[in-house]
């Protein structure tokens, strides 16, 4: 897929690797970048510098998420490229509350869900459309927040279901696996954590915005930044209990320091 031309939506797009791919996708000559986040005044700040549309949306709600796409189809025509790329990170371990479970299920994964299910018709109608799914590596190996290890592994899969079910029709799918990307999210963790993420080779948005354009132009469904992770998904499919065995230690590394 080339961005020349196309009508794209960023979600969570104010900050971090949205930002820095919706930048990217107006200097490749998108026809229109919509820039949708929860942070209003951020989206509208980054639009106004770019040249995109800034709508203000919370993706945990399927009726501003289609409002959201209803409102770019108005102003520019079908969408032809939609980044699901808002998340979060809450909660811990087994101490998570159902609150935070209840969000980062809303947030990380069904927003997805609510996308597609208004798009998908129109993408198959047409018989073109992409979709791409920023996961995390933690989708397919792991992390040590319960909350969003198991959402980014559900995200990996709905990915995989849209593009086996609706790849034959035209849906293009894509899926975004990170490790530390240099995001406003990481900054705002405790110190313990950010530190876990600065052994993963921290990369910085922009750097991730050109593996994501490169991508998307080969259409390859796993997207990764970090090379090594497909190493790493790799040995865990070759040796699942060696693998638990490693992460284990790793774990118990991390937690002293």
């Amino acid at each position: 897929m080339e961005i020349n031309d196309k009508v794209i939506i960023v979600t969570g797009g104010a900050s971090g690797i949205g930002r820095a791919m919706a930048e990217r996708f107006v200097r490749e000559g998108a026809r229109a970048v919509v820039i949708s986040d929860l942070n209003g005044d951020g989206a509208r700040q980054v639009a106004e510098k770019i040249g995109a549309y800034p709508v203000q949306t919370d993706v945990a709600s399927e009726a501003q998420v289609v409002a959201l796409i209803r409102d770019a189809e108005a102003r520019f025509g079908p969408v032809d490229l939609f980044c699901a790329n808002a998340g979060i990170g809450a909660g811990e371990g087994l101490d998570a509350s159902d609150a935070e479970w209840e969000l980062s299920w809303k947030v990380n994964v069904m927003a997805h869900v609510y996308a597609a299910r208004h798009l998908v018709p129109r993408m198959v109608e047409r018989g073109q459309g992409y979709f791409l799914h920023t996961a995390s590596a933690a989708g397919l190996l792991s992390q040590f927040e319960a909350p969003y290890a198991v959402t980014k592994h559900a995200v990996v899969a709905f990915a995989e279901w849209l593009s086996i079910t609706y790849g034959d029709k035209g849906v293009r799918v894509s899926c975004l696996c990170p490790m530390g990307v240099d995001t406003p999210m990481l900054r705002s963790a405790p110190p313990a954590k950010r530190e876990r993420m600065a052994a993963d080779r921290m990369m910085s948005p922009e750097a991730v915005a050109d593996v994501v354009v490169q991508g998307l132009q080969e259409e390859r469904f796993l997207i990764l930044p970090h090379p090594e992770v497909l190493d790493f998904w790799r040995g865990r499919s070759a040796d699942h209990e060696r693998w638990l065995r490693g992460m284990r230690r790793f774990h118990a590394v991390a937690m002293e320091n």
